[in-house]
Order: structure tokens, then C-alpha cells, then sequence
């Protein structure tokens, strides 16, 4: 599948939602001891990735609404209790992407660029493999496995592929690190090893 071809076909919100959804399921087997665990997120523990995760949710949220403030990219903390407070930060962008016409409106994302808006469908083809990945990145930290289906892997290895690489990931604040070398594995390992992480994560 080619990026463009999963663009058009409209079934980026569905899609979106599947990763979305994994990613609470993965965060209601966090117990409180899990919180301070690493990740494969340099420098994130589970808290912190929740909270990251959390905070990705709203501001994609505000910007399918036309809202590119800034201030609500902002780190958030989710209280002593993160898994709920995540959980609901999922539900309001799913119900977000949900609206009418979503695909087809302009999202501002001004942590990414203070530029021009992006079109619904590349902003939420971003929000999408986000979601892959970092549902990826709490299996690992939890030491457990997550499992997606064949045609919601080979979209995210569309998206993946289409990320920009040479120093635009080296640059603070990038998204991915750059990609490593790797074969054989899953289709999800190929994915993640596109996107700066070591699918042996931690070793």
C-alpha cells in the first residue's frame, strides 16, 4: 500500500481508532509499581509516556476543531491515578475524529509546525502510527505483547515509510529517531525499526 492510497480511502479513522484502543487496553494492565518502568521512549518512564500520550490526544483534538493554540500541547499530568485519566483522554479524541467531515478539514499543529495546517487526513495518518508505536513502546515496558491485525500494519508501514528521515530526525524534539537497520521479525518490527526503535528493545 502506498501513502497516497491509504489517504484516500478514508478509513484512517477506523484505523486511528483500532491503535488508539490498543493502547487502553495495554494501559489498564499498568498497576502502580509499572508507573516508574523505562520505555523505549528515551528518558520516559510509563508515567511519562502515559502523560505524553494523554497530552497527543487533546491537542490533536482542539486542532480537528480548528484550534491551534499552542498552550494545549502542553505536558499534562494525570494525578495519581493515570490510567483513567488516560483512558479518557482516548475516548475525546476518538470522539473527535469522529465528527463529520473530519478527513476533510484543516488541523493546526503547532507543535510540529508554526506554519500552514495540515489536511484532516495526513494529521490523523500522524496521530495513527503514533498510536501504533506507542502502543508498542508500553507492551515492551510492561513485557507484554500487542497484537494487530495484517491490514492495520500494512497501513502504519505506509505511514512509516513516508516519515521523513535524514536530520530531520536528529533534530531535539524529533518525533523518531533514525532508522535502524533490521530484518526478519514481524511486520510490527519492521515498523518500529523504521521509526528509530530497536525492536530487541532493551537490549
Amino acid at each position: 500500500m502506498h501513502i497516497n492510497e491509504l489517504l484516500a480511502k478514508g478509513d484512517l479513522v477506523a484505523l486511528d481508532a483500532q491503535a488508539v484502543r490498543a493502547s487502553v487496553e495495554l494501559a489498564d494492565r499498568v498497576r502502580p509499581a509499572d508507573l516508574s518502568r523505562p520505555t523505549p521512549c528515551l528518558g520516559w518512564t510509563v508515567y511519562g509516556l502515559l502523560a505524553h500520550m494523554a497530552t497527543q490526544h487533546y491537542g490533536f483534538a482542539a486542532a480537528s476543531r480548528g484550534d491551534g493554540d499552542l498552550s494545549g500541547w502542553k505536558l499534562r499530568s494525570l494525578g495519581e491515578d493515570p490510567v483513567p485519566s488516560y483512558r479518557a483522554s482516548a475516548e475525546h479524541v476518538m470522539a473527535a475524529f469522529e465528527a463529520d467531515g473530519v478527513l476533510e478539514r484543516r488541523f493546526p499543529l503547532p507543535e510540529f509546525t508554526s506554519g500552514s495546517a495540515f489536511p484532516g487526513a495526513q494529521a490523523i495518518s500522524f496521530h495513527f502510527i503514533d498510536y501504533v508505536v506507542h502502543s508498542w513502546d508500553l507492551a515492551k515496558a510492561l513485557d507484554v505483547e500487542v497484537d494487530f491485525p495484517p491490514d492495520l500494519l500494512e497501513a502504519a508501514l505506509a505511514v512509516a515509510r513516508a516519515v521523513p528521515g535524514g536530520q530531520a530526525r536528529l533534530a531535539p524534539g524529533a518525533a523518531f529517531a533514525p532508522a535502524l537497520s533490521w530484518s526478519g521479525g514481524s511486520r510490527l518490527d519492521e515498523i518500529v525499526a523504521i521509526l528509530g526503535r530497536s525492536p530487541s528493545w532493551p537490549r
